[in-house]
């Protein structure tokens, strides 16, 4: 048994129910997953395409094609190529640091409408790129698309979401990026088929829909009953969509603690500065390392570049495709379990279950990959196979655990008044971290080799023991009296201290 982790609810749950309201507008919010899935499915595959490569790539063309001499870890080794695919997280990085006050001032529906609008821009420009320099600033307005929606969306799932269901919901982001996902690399096993070699046009302009989907669609959308009471909205307007949203006249309770939170809210001018003081300090903590950890799990690794690396075993173009194609499905309907699993079992064992899977698995490939896999030459069918499978047990432990509850934790644990702080830190922390791990994955691909997948399982066990000792569960408490789960931590509660929190004084006016 986890030590000093188990937090006992206070016991307050709202009313109110699943409405065809609120599902409809989550179900148009959490389609910004799509865009993020539908990139990363799309650069891994156009990146092993013929076509493209030999257009805007040709070194690493010439070394896949002609050179005998480079390692099979070292041919798809170019900065360049790093470049088109990094270029939109760095820009996702700096974006997600606008979006954060158009979030808090303006609201969560402006912030991804204009998130939506940018991706569908870009999706345009790069599909039509006729040189590397328009290809790149069409990754650019990518990056920007990605930075809003990645800041807004999480909050209005987490904030339009009944308590008790609001893990489900929150899920419902990364099934979103598990469908754009297996979209891409079905589109991509299309399109790499198509005589002309302008395939790969369709699969990067595609992207434009999903966009333009989520944008328009976010025009109907309701504001947060949470946002619009830190806009300073008509108690009255917000009482009444509580009741529209919950299906049910009795929301004075959820109303009540939403103006509560909203008031120590506004007392917040500088809640980037605020969320260093100590009281904040686990909300610091988990906004940095839950994404950090997610990243670090090597999921990037088998995402964006799963086609590269079935080439890199010896599989042809259309296979290695297929191969992707697999893997995403695997995970996508792992992450669909986990919609069933999170708001009964909780948090903390779908993280345990999991890490476990993506430890074993990890290290399992790396051990076939280092001994039937040299600098020349190609695996044999079984031992590739064995790859597939075992990549697969890793998507399915990443689908049941860091993929969907990384976005779960961090979108429903941070108090309103530093909410939208906290969660451009944990999209910045998150696309940074995809950004570095891009630039640098081929290069350590090419000097660790098979040891790459060593070096990601360590950090596997290293976030499984975090998870065990540090975070507390979250399943059940609402999200307005999250505070709860540091207070009765047992680390947590030294590192607060006395510090004083909204619901403290709420008991001493009484």
């Amino acid at each position: 048994m986890a030590v000093g982790v188990a937090i006992s609810s206070d016991g307050k749950q709202y009313a109110g129910k699943i409405t065809w309201f609120v599902l409809l507008s989550t179900m148009v919010a959490a389609s910004g997953g799509i865009i993020f899935g539908y990139d990363v499915g799309v650069s891994g595959g156009v990146s092993s395409m013929d076509p493209f490569l030999k257009r805007f790539f040709p070194g690493v063309y010439k070394k896949m094609k002609e050179d005998t001499e480079t390692s099979n870890y070292c041919k798809f080794d170019s900065q360049l190529l790093t470049s088109f695919t990094s270029s939109l997280y760095i820009a996702g990085l700096i974006s997600s640091f606008f979006a954060a006050p158009v979030t808090r001032d303006y609201g969560r529906r402006p912030s991804i409408i204009i998130g939506g609008l940018s991706y569908m821009v870009g999706a345009i420009l790069a599909g039509s790129a006729v040189n590397i320099y328009m290809l790149i600033i069409g990754r650019v307005l990518l990056g920007v698309g990605l930075g809003f929606t990645n800041q807004s969306v999480p909050l209005y799932l987490s904030e339009m979401a009944p308590s008790k269901y609001r893990g489900a919901f929150n899920v419902a982001f990364q099934i979103c990026v598990s469908i754009g996902y297996n979209s891409a690399t079905l589109i991509n096993y299309g399109t790499v088929r198509i005589a002309g070699g302008w395939g790969w046009r369709i699969s990067v302009a595609l992207a434009g829909i999903p966009a333009a989907v989520l944008a328009f669609g976010a025009l109907f959308l309701p504001e947060t009953p949470n946002s619009l009471i830190q806009k300073g909205d008509d108690h009255d307007k917000v009482k009444k969509l509580l009741q529209k949203i919950r299906g049910t006249n009795d929301v004075q309770d959820e109303l009540d603690d939403l103006i509560e939170a909203s008031y120590t809210s506004k007392a917040i001018k500088h809640p980037f500065r605020n969320l260093m003081q100590k009281k904040y300090r686990p909300q610091l903590v988990m906004s940095v390392l839950i994404p950090f950890f997610q990243q670090i799990t090597g999921i990037n690794v088998v995402s964006f570049y799963a086609p590269i690396l079935f080439l890199t075993i010896g599989a042809g173009e259309s296979a290695s495709l297929l191969s992707a194609t697999v893997t995403g499905i695997v995970s996508s309907m792992f992450t669909i379990i986990t919609v069933l699993l999170v708001d009964k079992i909780g948090r903390r064992p779908l993280f345990h279950f999991g890490g476990v899977q993506m430890l074993l698995s990890q290290l399992l490939v790396g051990g076939i990959m280092a001994a039937k896999l040299g600098d020349h030459g190609s695996m044999n069918k079984p031992d590739a196979l064995a790859v597939l499978i075992l990549i697969c047990i890793y998507m399915s432990g990443f689908g049941l655990s860091w993929g969907p509850l990384g976005w779960v934790v961090t979108s429903e644990i941070f108090p309103l008044e530093i909410r939208s702080a906290a969660q451009s830190i944990v999209v910045a922390v998150n696309l940074s971290m995809t950004f570095i791990i891009a630039q640098v994955f081929l290069v350590m691909l090419c000097h660790l080799k098979a040891a790459i997948f060593f070096f990601f399982a360590a950090w596997v066990l290293l976030m499984s023991v975090f998870v065990y000792f540090l975070l507390p569960e979250t399943k059940g408490i609402p999200i307005e009296r999250m505070e709860v789960i540091w207070r009765e931590h047992f680390f947590w509660k030294r590192v607060i201290g006395n510090s004083q929190f909204p619901e403290d004084n709420k008991v001493e006016a009484a």
